[in-house]
């Protein structure tokens, strides 16, 4: 049973994504296996600039994630670096 308490949560607004943004993120997924990034109205809510932040996202990071796309949430989750 995972804890919803332990997600890290993140707003991006009408600057998008940003070298900024990446480097926060690349702080909280240090610490936090998931992240839940919000996408405010200002960002243009729709479904494709969500995608495109989502794949601007995963490409730019230096943790390897996964992402889904929950209406106008993007949820990453870092991915362990431990082979199988």
């Amino acid at each position: 049973m995972s804890s919803i308490s332990n997600v890290a949560r993140f707003q991006i607004g009408k600057s998008g994504v940003t070298p900024g943004t990446i480097s926060a993120l690349n702080a909280l997924l240090k610490t936090h296996k998931h992240v839940r990034i919000s996408a405010l109205r200002s960002s243009g809510r729709n479904r494709e600039s969500i995608k495109a932040m989502a794949d601007a996202l995963v490409a730019s990071l230096e943790a390897p994630c996964e992402c889904a796309i929950i209406g106008f949430t993007i949820v990453l989750r870092r991915r362990s670096s431990k082979a199988k």
